[in-house]
């Protein structure tokens, strides 16, 4: 079996908040991105209960998943990993949620969480994300330094925002997001300008962030290829967040079609996946 890519949308991201509170429900939802033709969807693995459904829907549709969870100690990955052995995951997404100063304070829960995934047999990958252990690039590349052989879930549109980054990038930060991207084994797709973390994709006086945001996803996925093993899978999972993430205008109301970007993001990338693998 060669390589492959699964794309798969997030349910956080199906959330509207619109002003009038008009919400898909569940059952909408899940069929929607079934019907869009995702690979399946990325979960939130806290509530039994919503897993139970939602990976219910998804399997008996021949799709996939992955976990998401945000712990704040080593043992708090145990409960997630309980739900992933219960109701499977083709691996979990694991967002840090402490803010430590130094990197000492991260080394034991890191070990930690490694140690527990590996008992458990499943995949863990550390988000890179805003208010999270991993919200700084400099911090983050440290770690990767402590842990060279570190897997991360690649959500790079946190540090351009963080670090803002100026027009044209600097040939030492396309260094560094290769670098966060040379130890991606997942990426999360959202499109940042260095003053806002997630524009609309189809606005002309932005296309300058798009082109950027989607040449460093090329540039992951061609060193995910030339590292991962020959039947791996690669996930990209679309995460274009509800507002406050999304902009509205005065009315409360999103300036663009969210859930029509997140389509176009999903066949944008899988035409990228296909001319990469076709160039191989």
């Amino acid at each position: 079996m060669p390589q492959s890519l699964r794309v798969y949308q997030s349910m956080w991201a199906m959330e509207r908040r619109r002003p009038d509170g008009q919400e898909w429900t569940l059952e909408q939802k899940l069929a929607m991105i079934r019907d869009a033709g995702f690979d399946g969807a990325g979960i939130r693995f806290i509530d039994r209960d919503y897993v139970r459904e939602v990976t219910g829907f998804l399997r008996a549709h021949g799709m996939t998943w992955q976990a998401q969870c945000y712990p704040k100690t080593a043992d708090d990955l145990k409960p997630v990993l309980d739900l992933v052995a219960e109701f499977g995951a083709d691996h979990v997404n694991l967002q840090p949620d402490v803010r430590p100063h130094r990197l000492e304070e991260c080394i034991p829960l890191i070990e930690g969480w490694r140690r527990l995934a590996r008992e458990a047999g499943v995949a863990v990958h550390i988000e890179t994300h805003r208010d999270r252990m991993t919200t700084d690039l400099f911090f983050t590349l440290r770690l990767l330094d402590c842990f060279p052989d570190l897997r991360l879930t690649a959500d790079i549109s946190h540090y351009v925002v963080g670090r803002e980054f100026a027009l044209p990038i600097a040939p030492e930060a396309h260094a560094m997001m290769h670098r966060i991207m040379d130890h991606a084994w997942g990426i999360h797709g959202r499109v940042a300008s260095r003053e806002q973390i997630q524009i609309q994709l189809n606005f002309p006086h932005l296309q300058h962030w798009v082109e950027l945001a989607y040449g460093w996803w090329e540039y992951g996925m061609r060193s995910w290829r030339a590292r991962a093993p020959g039947d791996a899978v690669l996930t990209f999972l679309t995460e274009l967040g509800p507002p406050e993430y999304a902009i509205t205008g005065a009315d409360g109301y999103e300036l663009s079609d969210r859930w029509a970007e997140a389509v176009q993001m999903k066949d944008a990338v899988r035409a990228m996946w296909a001319r990469i693998a076709a160039q191989a």
